[in-house]
C-alpha cells in the first residue's frame, strides 16, 4: 500500500508541479521590469488575487499539519490561539491597510523597512529591520520544510526517524522555492498562490469528509464527544501557555514583512477591501475545518477506530495520510507542498526585497541593477540557513512559526507608532526592533550557559512572564521614550 500511495502521490505532485509552472511562465511573459513589478505584481493586483496569495501566504503547512497536531494534543486552546489571530488581523487591517496602501502609492514604498525609514526618517531603521527579517524568519520558513519532509516519509512508509529521507525531501523543496519564487517573483508568486489556495481548501474539505465518514460510520456524535471530553479536548490552556503564544500571534500582520507588503499590492481601495473580506472567509473556514480533523483524529484513536500513534504533534497529519485512500493522500500530500512552497516564497522574496531596498537603495545607494543582484543573493542565503535549520528537525512546527512572531515582534509598537503618524527617535526606535532577537538569544545562552533545557517555546517563562511579553513590554517601553523624547526636542 505504501508503494502504490508513493507513486500517485509523486504522479499527483508532478501534475501540480506541471500546472504551477505553467502558471509562473506566464506570470513570467507578462512581467514588466522593475522592482516594483518583481517585488509587488506592479501594485495591480484584484481582490480575490490579493486576498488569495494573503491567505496562502499565511496558511502554511502551519496548518494543515502544524495545527491539525496542536488540536489533536492540546484541544480547545489550538481553536481560541489561531481565531485570535483571525480576528485580530481583520481588526488591525479595518483600521491600517487604507492609511498604508495610499502612502504605499504616494511615497513608491516596495519593502516594509524601507517604509520605516520614509516615515521615521532614517536608513538605520530599515538596515536594523532588515537584519532583524533576516534571523527571524528562519524558523517559520525552515517550518514550511520541516512539514513537506515529515509527509514524505510517513506516506512513503518509512520511519519517523528516516533522516535519509527527510533529507531529499528537503532537497526538492528548495529547488521548487527558487525556482518559483525567482523566475517570475511576486506576480508568479500570487497567481500560483491562488491556485494553492483552492487547492488547500479543498484537500482539506475532502481529508475532514473521509476521516467524518470513517468516524461516524461506527460511533454515534455522543459517543464522539464523549471521546473527545475523555481526552481532555474541552480543556483549555493554561493563561501563561495562551497569552505566551497569543501575544506575538496577534501582531502578526504588523511584523511579518511578507504579509506587510501584501498590503502595497491590490490595484485599488475596493480591491484592498475584498481582500480582506475574503481572507477573513477563507481564514474562519480553514481554521476550523483542520481544528475539526485534529478533534475528529484524537476521537478516532480514543474509541479504537483509528490505528495511529503519533510520536509528536507533527506526525498526526503524516500518520492520518497512511491509513487514507492513496488519491486523497496524494491531494492533501500535494497541498502541503502548496502552502509551505507558497509562505516560504513570499517570505524569500519579501527578504529580498528588504535586502534590495533597505540595504541596497538606503545605504549601499545602489543602482536597479545591483539591489536585484544583492535581492538575489540574500534569498540564496537566506535559503541555505533555511535548509540547515531544517536539517536539524528542531522543534514543532507551530513553535517554530511562533518563535518567529517572538523575534519579530519589536516591530509592532514602532510601525504601529509610524502608521498612525507618530515619530519614534531613530535610535529607540532600532533598540526597540532588536528586542526580539536580542532576548531570545539571550534566553538561549543563559540556558545553555546553566546547563538547563533550551525552550524555543513562546510561553517560555522569565521570571515567571512568558518571553513574547517581555519582548512586546520592553518595546512599548523603548517605543514610548522615543516618542516622548521626539515631542521633547521640538
Amino acid at each position: 500500500m505504501a508503494g502504490q500511495a508513493v507513486l500517485v502521490s509523486l504522479f499527483v505532485l508532478l501534475l501540480y508541479l506541471a500546472l504551477g509552472s505553467l502558471i509562473t511562465l506566464y506570470a513570467r511573459r507578462r512581467m514588466a521590469r522593475g522592482e516594483g513589478e518583481f517585488y509587488l505584481a506592479g501594485r495591480r493586483l484584484t481582490g480575490f488575487l490579493s486576498a488569495m496569495t494573503y491567505a496562502a501566504t499565511t496558511y502554511s503547512s502551519f496548518m494543515i499539519v502544524g495545527l491539525v497536531g496542536l488540536a489533536y494534543f492540546t484541544g480547545i486552546g489550538s481553536l481560541v490561539f489561531e481565531l485570535a489571530y483571525l480576528v485580530a488581523t481583520v481588526i488591525l487591517l479595518s483600521l491600517f491597510s487604507r492609511r498604508v496602501w495610499r502612502m504605499s502609492r504616494e511615497r513608491g514604498w516596495v519593502s516594509p523597512g524601507e517604509m520605516l525609514a520614509d516615515l521615521l526618517g532614517s536608513p538605520w531603521v530599515a538596515l536594523t529591520a532588515s537584519l532583524v527579517f533576516l534571523v527571524s524568519l528562519v524558523p517559520y520558513a525552515s517550518a514550511q520544510l520541516k512539514g513537506i519532509a515529515e509527509t514524505i516519509v510517513a506516506i512513503a512508509g518509512y520511519s519517523p526517524g528516516d533522516n535519509t529521507a527527510y533529507m531529499v525531501a528537503v532537497g526538492v523543496a528548495l529547488l521548487i522555492l527558487l525556482a518559483w519564487s525567482l523566475l517570475a517573483g511576486v506576480r508568479g508568486v500570487v497567481l500560483t498562490d491562488a491556485f494553492q489556495g483552492l487547492w488547500m481548501l479543498t484537500a482539506g474539505s475532502l481529508l475532514f469528509l473521509w476521516l467524518a465518514s470513517r468516524v461516524f460510520s461506527k460511533s454515534g456524535a455522543s459517543e464522539v464527544l464523549s471521546a473527545m471530553e475523555s481526552a481532555g479536548l474541552f480543556d483549555m490552556w493554561s493563561a501563561t501557555l495562551l497569552i505566551g503564544f497569543v501575544t506575538p500571534w496577534v501582531f502578526f500582520a504588523v511584523t511579518n514583512p511578507q504579509v506587510v507588503q501584501r498590503l502595497y499590492m491590490p490595484k485599488d481601495e475596493e480591491s484592498l477591501r475584498r481582500m480582506i473580506l475574503y481572507f477573513f472567509l477563507f481564514g474562519l473556514y480553514y481554521t476550523v475545518l483542520v481544528v475539526a480533523i485534529g478533534f475528529l483524529a484524537r476521537a478516532g484513536v480514543e474509541l479504537g477506530i483509528l490505528s495511529i500513534e503519533p510520536q509528536g504533534r507533527d506526525q498526526v497529519t503524516p500518520q492520518l495520510l497512511s491509513l487514507a485512500h492513496p488519491l486523497l493522500a496524494a491531494l492533501v500530500f500535494t497541498s502541503i507542498v502548496a502552502a509551505s512552497v507558497s509562505t516560504a516564497d513570499s517570505i524569500i522574496l519579501a527578504l529580498a526585497s528588504s535586502a534590495s531596498r533597505d540595504i541596497g537603495l538606503l545605504v549601499l545607494r545602489l543602482d536597479e541593477k545591483g539591489r536585484l543582484r544583492l535581492g538575489y543573493a540574500a534569498a540564496a542565503l537566506f535559503t541555505v540557513l533555511m535548509a540547515v535549520f531544517a536539517a536539524t528537525r528542531i522543534g514543532y512546527i507551530v513553535q517554530l512559526s511562533v518563535l518567529s512572531s517572538v523575534m519579530l515582534l519589536g516591530l509592532a509598537p514602532v510601525t504601529i507608532a509610524a502608521w498612525v503618524g507618530l515619530r519614534v527617535h531613530p535610535a529607540l526606535a532600532v533598540a526597540s526592533i532588536a528586542t526580539g532577537p536580542v532576548l531570545v538569544a539571550a534566553n538561549v545562552l543563559y540556558s545553555l550557559a546553566v546547563g538547563g533545557e533550551v525552550s524555543l517555546s513562546p510561553a517560555k517563562q522569565v521570571l515567571g512572564v512568558p518571553i513574547s511579553v517581555w519582548v512586546l513590554a520592553i518595546s512599548l517601553a523603548l517605543t514610548a521614550a522615543g516618542i516622548a523624547l521626539v515631542r521633547g526636542r521640538r
